[in-house]
């Protein structure tokens, strides 16, 4: 894939940042329309977060992991509830300044897409927006959870043998 579908594709995406810090928002967002993201939308709060995306149906949710009213896990159990709330498979990158095995575990475990540690940078947040909201996994019911399709890992030797596979 060229640059320039990418670029035409970021261009076309609305983003909703969620964070309490209004400096860290206003970092982000110069991210996001440094990599070509041109709609920018920004909540403090999970509850106007969770109006935000009924009105403004967003392509793409940053959600910090610490935030007001409801908190990041609690709205993405909202979130990801199928038949109740009208965006169920949002894409979703979380942001966090924990970088703890068991923060990544209940991220997972309530359907968020990617993680990035902050402070993060253009690059980081570009590669995660693709993969979340362009090379998106189906979601799954995985007992009481919605969540993205885990990803597969394929070892070296099954990739080395494909790779023979496909010369042969």
């Amino acid at each position: 894939m060229s640059d320039q579908p990418i670029e035409k594709l970021l261009q076309n995406l609305t983003v909703l940042i969620v964070d309490n810090n209004g400096y860290m928002r206003r970092m982000t967002r110069t991210m996001l329309l440094s990599i070509g993201i041109r709609s920018v939308v920004e909540a403090a709060d999970g509850m106007t977060a969770l109006d935000q995306i009924r009105t403004v149906n967003p392509d793409v949710l940053l959600l910090d992991w610490d935030i007001p009213i409801f908190t990041a896990m609690e709205m993405m159990k909202i979130i990801r509830s199928p038949g109740v709330f009208p965006r169920p498979d949002l894409p979703t990158v979380m942001l966090t300044d924990y970088p703890n095995r068991s923060y990544v575990l209940q991220a997972m475990q309530v359907g968020v897409h990617e993680i990035l540690l902050k402070p993060t940078s253009p690059q980081a947040l570009h590669d995660r927006i693709l993969s979340a909201a362009v090379n998106k996994r189906p979601m799954i019911k995985f007992g009481k959870y919605y969540v993205p399709q885990p990803r597969t890992i394929s070892s070296s030797s099954e990739q080395s043998n494909a790779n023979l596979s496909a010369s042969t």
